[in-house]
């Protein structure tokens, strides 16, 4: 007889975890009112596809997530991964910042084992909220003997998304989660995991000398590019103390001259900028020569948020200009 699987439920709240007034009610909502208890035993079935237990990490709508939950939950799945007998790991997250927590476990937990995100857009007192059916699907592709080496994924509306390629792409549909250049890597058909592609992105190299819980990351500041920027928020970054700057440009990560210009004086004083893009798909490559010679990186396949993360880890290991665009490259 198969053994069963014993798949370990990280709840950190979200609007999974929401409860309204109302049934009819998907905004307004309490986010993280609901225990990892609760949502467990709101969907019997999961049951039928493992052992199933959880804990709960944080109660919090993921728009206040900070470093030190992101840190714990990276410390967890090390320790239920290792010592502690997971199979797998499913972590119950809001929307609004699933994306960055999961590319963050990407890059620092080294496992062959699976690490699975979900949520829901409406809360779980909603007439027909999601989010029952996203946590059975993700415990089914934590269970799941196809869902090793995957990586960290993001499963969202039977969809299965890889955590470097993932965005959320829409205020409200439950539809939101997409993977503008590369598309999903699976989906759960009725029930059956199915994937169609493996992720080529992986752990940066010595995550694991990296300091864990409570460690303090290195400031980098996300500025949005707009026709008529006069480049006083770069100044306003400076001052502020940040080692790094990431842009937001127009297309290609264009860059307004003044914006360029105080980006550049910016790097001559120590700060590492990098280009990345508003726009909702395609990479930032090389462009303007002068952008080359004043030493502003760019941000490949990354769109803001993970080049963030990213240029954190980088500045946290130390890492030199040359070295970190290598990483943007690769990560």
């Amino acid at each position: 007889m198969k053994q069963r699987k014993h798949i370990y439920v990280l709840a950190t709240g979200g609007t999974i975890a929401g409860q309204a007034e109302s049934g009819v009610a998907t905004t307004g909502y309490r986010a993280g009112a609901v225990s990892v208890d609760a949502l467990l035993s709101a969907v019997p079935e999961l049951s039928e596809l493992a052992e199933v237990s959880g804990e709960q990490v944080a109660a919090i709508d993921s728009k206040d997530m900070t470093e030190q939950i992101q840190w714990e939950l990276v410390r967890r799945c090390r320790e239920l991964l290792t010592a502690g007998g997971a199979d797998g790991i499913v972590i119950t997250h809001g929307t609004d910042t699933m994306e960055e927590t999961a590319y963050f476990l990407s890059l620092l937990v080294d496992t062959e084992k699976p690490i699975v995100l979900t949520g829901a857009m409406r809360p779980a007192t909603a007439l027909s909220a999601d989010g029952p059916l996203n946590l059975l699907d993700a415990v089914r592709v934590a269970a799941s003997d196809v869902a090793g080496g995957m990586g960290v994924l993001v499963v969202m509306n039977n969809q299965i998304d890889g955590a470097h390629d993932v965005t959320k792409t829409h205020t409200m549909s439950v539809d939101t989660f997409r993977s503008p250049d590369s598309g999903a890597l699976g989906r759960v058909n009725d029930g059956e995991v199915t994937f169609f592609r493996r992720p080529v992105h992986t752990p940066l190299p010595h995550s694991q000398s990296l300091p864990g819980e409570g460690a303090s990351l290195p400031q980098v500041r996300i500025l949005y590019g707009y026709g008529g920027d006069d480049g006083a928020l770069v100044e306003a970054a400076v001052r502020s103390g940040a080692r790094g700057i990431i842009y937001a440009g127009m297309g290609n990560g264009s860059l307004p001259q003044p914006v360029e210009q105080r980006l550049a004086a910016a790097v001559r004083q120590g700060i590492v900028a990098v280009r990345s893009s508003r726009g909702c798909g395609g990479s930032v490559t090389q462009a303007e020569a002068s952008y080359e010679q004043a030493h502003i990186l760019y941000s490949g396949t990354l769109n803001p948020q993970k080049a963030r993360i990213l240029l954190q880890l980088a500045l946290l290991q130390g890492r030199d200009r040359s070295e970190i665009q290598e990483l943007f490259l690769r990560y």
